[in-house]
């Protein structure tokens, strides 16, 4: 049976793991005050018209997944700290797929199959806005792998995770997640720096929930994009549109454009044609508005 990466909610569509033997959004638009230099050659694809809420959104066909392309392989972060036996295994059992802008790949409340990691694109992790308030818990993009807790627990999940834009994630299946576990020193090593840096990442969040200072919140929430342990894709350019960003922090994408005009007037981001570069991280993770 052909293996597949799909969305956490339709478990029952996704082959059982192998076990051990909103509005348009174009580029982020440089605040009228500052110039923006032009360095990308094309912006991040927009935002759909009606973002769907998570609750409402679509989910992901399981036979769009397809084996991964060399050059994907190669921006796997954890897949060289392998032997030729897990990698090959890693290989075999990897499945990559295209999610578009709006869809799931995980749904709250379905059992977990498959360990997530970003290859291009950009996808939030939130909760379940049809019982409460809407809350984005983080970003994830290119680079990041995710969920490692939930599938080390075997529990289901406690968050959706959906598109922000269109994106390629692969996946290896919880069979082989515990399997490597079980052999590889080089691959317990990456995931317990994922945990312990995730823990830390989410601490951060409960500290900009509680900032009342928009721009406090932008540079924060900005900064957390900007980790190098956890998204190693990213480097010092973010391709991300204002509206985008909005979602990610909570804010109007007017007062998002606001924010990114004064951190670039501050010395700390630099707007470019779709996308913003940090120009100095550890001022951007301390930010102050006072």
């Amino acid at each position: 049976m052909e293996k597949v990466v799909t969305e956490c909610a339709v478990h029952h569509a996704l082959p059982h793991p192998r076990t051990p033997g909103g509005h348009d959004s174009g580029p982020v638009d440089a605040p009228t005050t500052i110039r923006s230099v032009p360095m990308i050659d094309r912006a991040p694809p927009a935002l759909p018209r009606a973002f769907p809420a998570a609750s409402e959104a679509g989910v992901v066909r399981p036979s769009r997944s397809r084996a991964a392309h060399p050059e994907e392989l190669a921006s796997i972060p954890w897949l060289t700290r392998l032997d030729d036996e897990e990698r090959a295994r890693v290989v075999a059992d990897l499945r990559v797929v295209n999610v578009e802008a709006g869809e799931l790949l995980c749904r709250i409340g379905k059992p977990v199959t498959y360990w997530f990691g970003v290859i291009d694109g950009l996808l939030k992790m939130s909760n379940d806005s049809a019982i409460g308030m809407p809350i984005t818990f983080t970003g994830v993009p290119p680079g990041g792998w995710f969920g490692e807790g939930t599938v080390l627990k075997g529990e289901v999940y406690r968050y959706n995770i959906q598109a922000l834009r269109a994106s390629t994630v692969a996946g290896i299946g919880a069979g082989t997640f515990h399997w490597l576990l079980d052999r590889s020193i080089g691959f317990n090593r990456f995931v317990m720096t994922q945990l312990n840096e995730r823990l830390g990442q989410f601490i951060a969040a409960r500290e900009i929930d509680r900032l009342a200072r928009p721009d406090e919140r932008v540079a924060r929430s900005l900064a957390a994009l900007f980790h190098p342990l956890l998204y190693p894709g990213v480097g010092d350019l973010l391709r991300i549109t204002q509206q985008e960003l909005a979602y990610l922090v909570g804010l109007s994408r007017q007062r998002v454009n606001e924010a990114l005009a004064v951190l670039q007037a501050a010395g700390v981001i630099g707007i470019e044609y779709g996308g913003v570069r940090v120009l100095d991280l550890p001022r951007l993770r301390s930010f102050s508005a006072s």
